[in-house]
């Protein structure tokens, strides 16, 4: 999903933590939410069940370090851990740059781990990706409770490729930051091997700020996420080009080593334009939705994100129905049954639209219809690009 808006200066990446049910995944979230200073995050979306398990989506938006002159955007996202929620989970992961696996470090949560983890591989085959080549770190959660398992059983068990792992406590925040920065880094590397976004820039002098007689020359990611959080960062790099300092990692399981061989260039942040300030950003819907149908499935996220979950049923099964006519002439369900989207799901859009009050699930449950719409018109390639 990662893609390049040149207007606003950003990169924008998804990475979605994965794992099984009440591994920590929402909690992980919630911390990261509460740790970043409010005015570098976005809205935080989040749809549970009574049990406290995710059900739907949470996304979270959070601005990180620079690549060159462009801002990077983190898109969080947690993916249901029951297994019966798979076709959400593939929803979620589609277009994902980067995953953090979850682990639950409990004895009796071993085969929960272990079929999760055998799920994230299968479902990352189907949209032909192979996950020794996917940035990927783990997070060896509770890791406060007594019984917990030591990490060299983890390891052994769920990470024989010897990815980055940490031991995290996702109620406290211990280690949540140092797996985000972890695999931040490695979709960044992989981005630029993919040549998404560019290369560094060779070193260039230091640039004077408005703080002091000279910018901070290194730290990257782990300066950038730490600021965010209003900390000080615990290493700063030499002003002098030689080699660069390393980042300081809080407590994880492993030295991670640095990754490429490249110094940090920090590089002057130019002055956003003030139409773009305080502008809502992407949720997952109007991500995945057409441009034809981009404002639509904005109106659909607005609405839920105002608490107006009438009005959020009606534009989803509206925009549902644009979307549907991509494919051809017909019935609505016909148009379903080309496209390959269920029609109980569309069904029961269109009985909830007909209700007086809708409450929240319903409306999320509309948002989960309409991206499954989208899904499926990205895959068919509708609506086709236009020719002059």
């Amino acid at each position: 999903m990662s893609s390049v808006n040149l207007v606003a200066r950003e990169v924008a990446v998804k990475i979605v933590f994965y794992g099984p049910g009440l591994s920590g995944k929402t909690t992980t979230l919630r911390k990261v939410y509460e740790t970043v200073r409010p005015a570098h995050r976005g809205e935080m979306m989040s749809i549970a069940t009574e049990g406290d398990r995710t059900l739907f989506f949470d996304f979270l938006p959070v601005k990180v370090e620079r690549v060159n002159d462009c801002t990077v955007r983190l898109a969080l996202y947690t993916v249901p851990g029951q297994v019966f929620y798979n076709a959400t989970r593939k929803l979620v992961l589609q277009g994902a740059d980067g995953v953090v696996f979850v682990a639950d470090s409990q004895p009796e949560m071993m085969d929960a781990n272990r079929e999760s983890l055998a799920n994230l591989e299968e479902n990352l085959l189907e949209q032909g990706v192979r996950m020794e080549r996917f940035p990927l770190v783990f997070q060896w959660n509770k890791r406060d409770i007594a019984k917990a398992l030591s990490v060299a059983e983890l390891r052994a068990a769920l990470n024989p490729r010897n990815v980055p792992d940490f031991e995290t406590e996702a109620i406290s925040g211990l280690g949540v930051l140092d797996a985000l920065k972890a695999i931040t880094r490695l979709v960044i590397q992989d981005l630029r091997a993919k040549r998404i976004v560019p290369p560094l820039r060779p070193a260039t002098p230091a640039i004077p700020s408005l703080g002091g007689p000279k910018a901070s020359g290194g730290g990257g990611l782990e300066a950038q996420l730490s600021q965010l959080a209003g900390r000080t960062p615990a290493v700063t790099a030499p002003a002098a080009a030689t080699a660069p300092a390393p980042a300081a990692v809080a407590r994880p399981s492993r030295s991670m080593p640095a990754i490429g061989a490249q110094p940090q260039v920090q590089v002057a942040p130019p002055i956003a334009p003030p139409a773009l300030t305080g502008q809502r950003p992407l949720g997952p819907a109007s991500a995945l939705a057409p441009s034809d149908l981009f404002d639509h499935a904005r109106a659909a996220e607005g609405a839920f994100a105002s608490g107006e979950y009438e009005t959020c049923v009606q534009a989803c099964l509206d925009a549902a129905r644009r979307g549907l006519a991509f494919v051809g002439e017909g019935p609505l369900g016909a148009q379903a049954h080309l496209l390959h989207v269920d029609g109980g799901d569309l069904l029961k859009l269109q009985t909830l639209a007909a209700r007086s009050s809708n409450r929240v699930d319903d409306a999320a449950f509309a948002l989960y219809v309409l991206m499954q719409i989208f899904s499926r018109l990205h895959a068919a390639g509708l609506p086709a690009p236009t020719t002059e």
